[in-house]
């Protein structure tokens, strides 16, 4: 009873620092809606979790306690999908198209695919295990974002790569969100989220090292740097 408790407290927190994380790429939207133009910002990440949440939603749906992990995926499903209808306003025509080929392939077909083959394939313990296996594997794939800003950091010797507070509520998201996964037992959620916990703080060692070093010669503006750091970030943590 009291492991419950505490996991149901953990997971109020893990669910506030997630709806954090899903918000923070308003800034960039901000601007592109200001400016009306996407600039040189990609969809592809936006696209993506948009999927994500979708997935894990689904398998919070699925799974008997998993209300804590529908929820908030609920609401990345909300918030994505307003990301992706503003960047299909303001992107360019081809981008436009690429985008729009992008959500019919991933947040429609594949999506819908899934729901109907575990539905109509599987049950029980093996349709929702399918639905983890897919939600695990495409966050472990959506890393790659933050691999490669961690990369950038090393070679150009500059945090404006990677935004503090992403880096910050990478560590904090994982952490709360595979500490939950350890109370509740629930292998799908620990080894995505129990990854984002050790980038995020591998992050926030590289931003310690590298906060005060003298940066390599680059091209553009802080400005410019800043917004290149935004996109290299998953832009809400994938993992709930």
């Amino acid at each position: 009873m009291m492991e419950a408790g505490l996991s149901f407290f953990v997971g109020i927190i893990g669910n506030v620092v997630s709806v954090l994380v899903f918000l923070s790429p308003i800034g960039t939207f901000r601007r592109i809606v200001k400016n009306k133009s996407t600039e040189d910002f990609q969809s592809l990440p936006y696209v993506c979790t948009l999927l994500n949440s979708s997935l894990w939603t689904y398998y919070g749906i699925s799974k008997p306690g998993g209300l804590l992990v529908a929820t908030v995926n609920g609401f990345g499903i909300f918030v994505e999908a307003v990301y992706v209808a503003l960047f299909l306003v303001h992107a360019p025509r081809n981008m436009r198209v690429k985008t729009g080929i992008l959500v019919g392939v991933l947040d429609v077909g594949f999506l819908a695919a899934a729901i109907v083959v575990t539905q109509l394939a599987l049950e029980g313990e093996t349709r929702i295990g399918a639905i983890g296996l897919m939600g695990s594997g495409l966050n472990i794939i959506m890393y790659g974002s933050p691999l490669a800003a961690m990369k950038t950091v090393v070679r150009t010797k500059r945090v404006e790569y990677m935004p503090f507070f992403l880096s910050f509520f990478l560590f904090l998201n994982g952490g709360i969100w595979a500490f939950y996964a350890l109370l509740v037992h629930d292998f799908f959620l620990g080894v995505p989220n129990g990854i984002g916990f050790l980038l995020g703080t591998a992050q926030l060692l590289l931003y310690a090292i590298y906060k005060n070093a003298k940066p390599s010669n680059h091209s553009g503006t802080l400005e410019g740097l800043m917004e290149q750091g935004w996109q290299k970030e998953p832009l809400i943590s994938p993992l709930q």
